[in-house]
């Protein structure tokens, strides 16, 4: 694994991609750990919806398909129904983020993270996911897209 830091410049907004996560098309990252996944919102998904006001992940002990809600998180701009980046069950929730949501603002990919689920099928998983640089495109068209309107 490599803990090298892809980074997209578009106008005045600078987001980062960690090469050793997963991301769905939806935004969220997967980090991989055994046989379970610790999940959040990219530095592209927080910095585009705005501070994070609340960040409720489901409760421990909830399966979830894949693209089932896992999360519910406000924002100054919108509320977001996160959808599972993967198949599981939650088996550990970031209780910090009840007092401290703006955690997921402040570091994504760290201590902003949302929740832990033990995964059905991780090959599966890994295969249906897009790498940083897969990411990063995506995000880039999406980023451009946005200033032009």
């Amino acid at each position: 694994m490599s803990d090298e830091i892809l980074q997209l410049a578009v106008d005045k907004f600078l987001f980062r991609f960690p090469s050793d996560v997963h991301y769905s098309e939806a935004g969220i990252w997967v980090r991989f750990e055994g046989s379970r996944a610790r999940i959040g919102l990219s530095d592209f998904t927080q910095q585009r919806n705005g501070d994070v006001a609340f960040a409720e992940p489901k409760e421990v002990g909830n399966q979830v398909r894949l693209g089932d809600e896992v999360a519910v998180v406000e924002t100054i701009k919108v509320n977001l129904s996160i959808p599972s980046p993967v198949a599981g069950k939650v088996i550990e929730v970031n209780n910090d983020l009840l007092t401290a949501p703006e955690l997921v603002n402040q570091d994504p990919y760290g201590k902003g993270w949302l929740a832990v689920l033990e995964v059905e099928d991780g090959e599966a998983a890994r295969g249906a996911l897009k790498t940083a640089a897969g990411y990063l495109a995506l995000a880039k068209v999406q980023a451009e897209a946005e200033i032009l309107r």
